[in-house]
């Protein structure tokens, strides 16, 4: 997913998005360890979009303190 897209989204939203790859991470660890993972890009691609969605997140703290 592209950042202009997940800083168009809502907090809550973000927060959803974030628990939700977290998750789809974790099974993907899971099926490595047990030899079953077939795309191994995806864990890659996840790990950047859950970076990325960290870093929006962060930045919008910090647009709130700046800006009070």
């Amino acid at each position: 997913m592209k950042p202009a897209d997940m800083r168009s989204m809502s907090e809550e939203q973000l927060v959803k998005l974030e628990t939700e790859l977290h998750t789809e991470w974790r099974n993907l660890r899971f099926q490595e360890s047990v030899g079953q993972l077939t795309n191994n890009a995806r864990i890659r691609t996840i790990r950047k979009d859950l970076a990325r969605i960290l870093t929006i997140r962060h930045e919008r703290v910090l647009d709130a303190e700046l800006g009070s």
